[in-house]
């Protein structure tokens, strides 16, 4: 029959001893009994018991010590001891938890409490062993997907980085077709014009990838004062075509509040979000153009939020909780969209220590907002 489990008894006294193992095997665990506490660690050092059984009064190391000694060391410190003792005093018992024992019996003892101990911490012994090989499968896992993902971004950031010149010449080509679009009919015309979209929606993915791979490969990032009134203007002239074609209203404060970050990010934070208003605020069907307002609040916490509000549709609840994943795009929207810009804003105030968010109801429009910590000037 398969043991239960390897026991290690520590008595000075013979009758305990015999008394004890006796029983345990009839139980059917494996036992070895030892007279004295360097018998004790020889025994354990030698071969790992499952768990021990301790006497605290022995003759020249004391059972306290054997423990202490034990939990000193990797190989054992896991190892469940019991104490069995005559000693009854609180402060004895005090002492043999500090030592690390995980449980003390008193002696005399009677072998179902002993049975009913040893089953329990053996038990909880397998659960910990369990766990521990669980989480060192996981962590190598954890390891392997690391190493994967970091391939997968070198190699996405090369992709990205070897389209770019390509997609320019297409880009140049159809800024050349165009001028020629007296010599076209109409059809003609309207493939230069998708020609030209389409090249430009694969340049913003494109950015928009190497611009995650950079986040997610910075290690250091340097944080400082932001200037953020113009850190939006840049942002806005980067939209001003998008703004002009679609006839927005912005409306920005008189001034901004003093915060730090990193301000090449924090400028892409405001471009997408930015952009997300003016591909989703307005009404289209009525002829109403997107109203964006931008703004800030001071937190309790001390955080400042930083928000762009827009005049659209608004969202459910249920298209709030996917926003800030990639791909994903409200699906009431006409609009098309690649769903990274929600992503980008996530990833970049996240590493920056912020926070993200929306808040939006159907009919009411949405207010996408960004946290971070207020600079404290001096």
């Amino acid at each position: 029959m398969e043991s239960k489990g390897n026991i290690l008894i520590v008595d000075d006294n013979p009758a305990n001893l015999q008394l004890l193992s006796q029983m345990l095997l009839k139980e059917g665990y494996r036992v070895r009994p030892v007279l004295d506490g360097e018998r004790a660690l020889a025994a354990t050092y030698s071969q790992l018991p499952d768990l021990i059984l301790l006497d605290v009064m022995m003759p020249e190391m004391d059972g306290y010590e054997v423990c202490a000694q034990l939990k000193a060391k990797p190989d054992t410190r896991d190892i469940p001891i019991i104490f069995i003792s005559a000693l009854n005093a609180i402060q004895d018992k005090i002492k043999a938890f500090k030592a690390g024992g995980v449980d003390y019996i008193n002696k005399p003892f009677q072998m179902p409490e002993v049975l009913a101990r040893v089953e329990t911490h053996l038990a909880l012994r397998r659960l910990q062993q369990q766990l521990e090989a669980a989480n060192t499968a996981l962590n190598q896992q954890n390891k392997v997907l690391q190493a994967q993902n970091e391939e997968l971004d070198a190699f996405a950031h090369t992709v990205a980085h070897d389209l770019k010149n390509p997609l320019g010449m297409i880009i140049g080509y159809g800024d050349i077709l165009s001028d020629y679009t007296c010599n076209l009919d109409e059809q003609g015309e309207e493939c230069v014009i998708q020609l030209q979209q389409a090249a430009t929606k694969m340049n913003d993915i494109l950015d928009a990838l190497l611009l995650l791979a950079s986040v997610r490969k910075r290690q250091e990032i340097p944080q400082q004062p932001l200037e953020m009134g113009a850190i939006v203007e840049e942002a806005l002239s980067r939209l001003k075509n998008e703004i002009a074609d679609q006839r927005a209203e912005i409306t920005l404060p008189e001034s901004w509040p003093n915060a730090s970050g990193y301000a090449p990010w924090i400028e892409e934070v405001w471009f997408n979000y930015l952009s997300n208003g003016l591909k989703y605020g307005g009404d289209p069907a009525n002829d109403l153009p997107p109203h964006i307002t931008l703004g800030y609040s001071h937190e309790e916490d001390g955080w400042l939020r930083f928000w762009v509000q827009d005049n659209g549709p608004g969202l459910i609840e249920a298209e709030q909780t996917r926003l800030f994943t990639p791909f994903e795009r409200p699906e009431q929207a006409q609009t098309g969209g690649y769903g990274l810009g929600l992503s980008i804003v996530r990833r970049i105030v996240k590493r920056l220590g912020g926070r993200v968010g929306v808040i939006s109801a159907p009919g009411e429009g949405s207010t996408f907002y960004f946290e971070l910590p207020a600079l404290m000037l001096q």
